[in-house]
């Protein structure tokens, strides 16, 4: 039997937006997800006009708090089965606690809020409604991240001594808030994106790279937090060097002023039996190189289970890329799994059986809290003159 599609509800994405857009095409990606209603705008009549212009049929309304009234009292079938939150930093925190309190799943664009009280508040309202939330890390959705976190933590590479975590940019490297352009003028505002531009952007994007696929935690931390570009208030420029859980030693950074990069997030793990390496820009493959052999360049779709190296691959990741190797996967693709996985916490919530945010499938809502309390730690030391801080 063929399952009933979940109704997606949208606040936020009108008005130009840029990342409801890919967000919107891989809710549709499986047939099982359907976007139906939105609040796209904080102006009512702007939200009401944004949604008559849709590029197919949605209820639009003039508020979120309207859409999230409109639930209650709705059965399964007929209410929003979860709710996407793409609106600019300040305004994640209302809306997700508003739709905790009425039983909507969430699924949250990053940074999860703009404080850490205000993550700490998230944390204890999923906690207490027990309800599905999900953080937006697009890259966790590429199959080679999820392939490289299987060799990191089955210790193939041995133990993780150091790791390089970047994210590199240039699109902000002149006045690009001066130009009219949407995007860059909430990033570079205290108000909207809280204290960090660069760091909560892009960095919170390296450190979840890092978490993810090492299974590790930045216990302390120095950091820089520069800004390069006259007269604007927020970092541009972040640089976090890292004490891990283990004892291992790691760098998170980010720039969006280095001209001529475009969205080169990637990580490098040095183990004391080898190295791994991924880049999000290029992410059909992962590099291995271990001591006095030819380096290991594994494509996704074109893995053997058990080739002197690999050993116990997980039986979904060998069967769940979706299409074969050389065809290349990439950001609406990576959108998608993420999605994926949410409905099937979703649906289970639904059902009344048991499921599990656990980070393995989607960044969760400790995930979105630990990468507050990162930048906030970041923030702290660089403010201190780069003073060793706990996280």
């Amino acid at each position: 039997m063929s399952l009933r599609p979940l109704n997606v509800g949208l606040i936020g994405g009108g008005a130009g937006a840029f990342i409801v857009h890919p967000h919107q095409r891989a809710i549709h990606f499986d047939g099982t997800r359907r976007v139906v209603a939105a609040a796209l705008h904080p102006d009512p009549k702007v939200a009401l006009a944004e949604a008559e212009r849709w590029a197919y049929p949605i209820k639009g309304y003039a508020s979120y708090d309207e859409m999230i009234a409109d639930q209650a009292g709705k059965p399964i079938g007929e209410r929003l089965d979860y709710v996407l939150i793409v609106t600019p930093n300040h305004v994640h925190f209302d809306p997700a606690m508003k739709c905790i309190a009425a039983g909507l799943p969430v699924f949250c664009e990053k940074p999860l809020t703009v404080t850490l009280d205000e993550a700490d508040k998230l944390v204890a309202a999923v906690a207490e409604h027990k309800i599905p939330f999900g953080v937006a890390h697009t890259y966790l959705g590429h199959w080679t991240t999820r392939f490289a976190r299987h060799i990191v933590r089955s210790g193939l590479i041995g133990d993780v001594r150091w790791v390089d975590a970047y994210y590199l940019q240039g699109w902000l490297a002149d006045r690009a808030e001066d130009q009219g352009v949407l995007q860059a003028e909430w990033r570079v505002d205290p108000k909207r994106a809280g204290a960090s531009c660069c760091g909560g952007d892009i960095g919170t994007h390296a450190l979840m790279h890092l978490r993810y696929i090492t299974g590790l935690e930045v216990q302390r931390l120095h950091a820089d937090l520069e800004t390069f570009v006259a007269g604007r208030q927020l970092d541009d420029h972040f640089t976090a060097y890292c004490e891990l859980s283990n004892g291992g030693k790691a760098l998170v950074r980010a720039t969006q002023i280095a001209i001529g990069h475009k969205n080169n997030l990637g990580i490098e793990v040095n183990g004391t039996r080898g190295s791994l390496a991924l880049e999000a820009e290029t992410p059909e493959h992962v590099t291995i190189r271990l001591s006095g052999q030819p380096d290991r360049v594994y494509y996704r779709g074109a893995v053997s289970a058990d080739d002197g190296f690999l050993k116990d691959l997980p039986e979904e990741l060998m069967a769940e890329p979706t299409i074969p190797s050389g065809h290349p996967e990439a950001f609406h693709d990576a959108f998608a799994r993420l999605h994926r996985c949410f409905e099937a916490d979703v649906r289970a919530y639904q059902d009344k059986k048991p499921f599990d945010c656990d980070g393995s499938k989607y960044a969760n809502i400790a995930d979105g809290r630990m990468g507050i309390a990162f930048v906030a730690a970041a923030v702290k030391s660089a403010h201190n003159g780069g003073t060793w801080t706990a996280v």
